[in-house]
């Protein structure tokens, strides 16, 4: 399988957090979902990838090559977009579009001006008087224009209505049709991730927990309800993680179909992302 960002034993330590020997990988023509609380270490990973902190150790690779700081020809093909738009509140979408066809080799002016109008991003208007959600559609215009292959999104969509999330929803989709196009995208809100990612990765305090498609998450993966008599029946094989609430059980299982033949009685419910993610963080192992 060929990558467009490969994360091996990347290691950042701080006086209060560590991101401890993290590993991924972000196939081509891709959607990594990178789901995490707060303080679980997203941004610190993305940042190592952009290597605007240095990591203590492990190798970082995009498109095979590891990014130095004077590495501009992959800067090039890279398109970032985090959760507070870090242009100039005086600018308008029209200066933007000057600024950066001046930056990028690449800068395409046409495709700047179509996806404006796609959006319906007002191009005269200070970027002071846009909503949040328009900031965030300039935002992902802008990241876009110089034509990546690899997006890297820290919680691009988070606080935006649901209209606005799924226009941009489907610009993530457009861009992945290329299959040399990848995304990474970090999230909060995981019915977005259901809805387009390919993969999930899950971090807490700073360690991977978890990689795995997101149709193994969605369509064979399960919770388990039972009762406490009946987890102390299971082979600790069958279980992934499981949680108390109240006098039932709940089991996270990573094949339901083959969960429900061997124990038979027990009711197994499909999974949602939120699910997994409390399950694997807050039940027991």
């Amino acid at each position: 399988m060929n990558y467009s960002l490969e994360v091996e034993n990347v290691s950042k330590t701080y006086s209060n957090f560590k991101l401890d020997n993290i590993s991924f990988a972000v196939p081509k023509g891709s959607i990594m979902g990178f789901v995490g609380e707060n303080g679980a270490g997203k941004t610190t990973a993305i940042s190592c990838i952009l290597n605007t902190i240095k990591k203590d150790n492990g190798t970082i690779k995009i498109f095979g090559k590891e990014m130095s700081d004077n590495s501009t020809d992959i800067r090039e093909d890279i398109g970032v977009v985090f959760d507070a738009i870090n242009f100039s509140q005086y600018l308008t979408a029209k200066k933007l579009q000057k600024v950066f066809s001046g930056i990028y080799k690449d800068w395409d002016n046409t495709f700047f001006k179509n996806i404006i109008n796609k959006l319906d991003i007002p191009l005269n208007k200070n970027i002071k008087e846009l909503s949040r959600g328009m900031s965030m559609k300039l935002a992902i215009a802008v990241a876009l224009s110089h034509h990546p292959k690899l997006l890297i999104l820290d919680e691009a969509t988070s606080g935006l209505d649901p209209i606005i999330r799924e226009e941009i929803l489907d610009v993530f989709l457009e861009f992945v049709t290329d299959e040399e196009h990848s995304i990474l995208m970090s999230s909060h809100i995981t019915s977005d991730l259901e809805k387009i990612a390919d993969y999930i990765t899950f971090i807490y305090r700073g360690k991977i927990i978890l990689t795995e498609k997101k149709d193994a998450l969605m369509y064979e993966y399960g919770i388990a309800r039972c009762k406490e008599e009946q987890l102390n029946q299971l082979d600790k094989e069958d279980l992934i993680a499981y949680r108390y609430r109240g006098l039932q059980v709940d089991v996270l299982v990573s094949n339901k179909k083959a969960f429900e033949q061997k124990y038979k009685g027990v009711v197994v419910d499909n999974a949602t992302i939120d699910e997994i993610t409390l399950l694997l963080v807050k039940g027991g192992k």
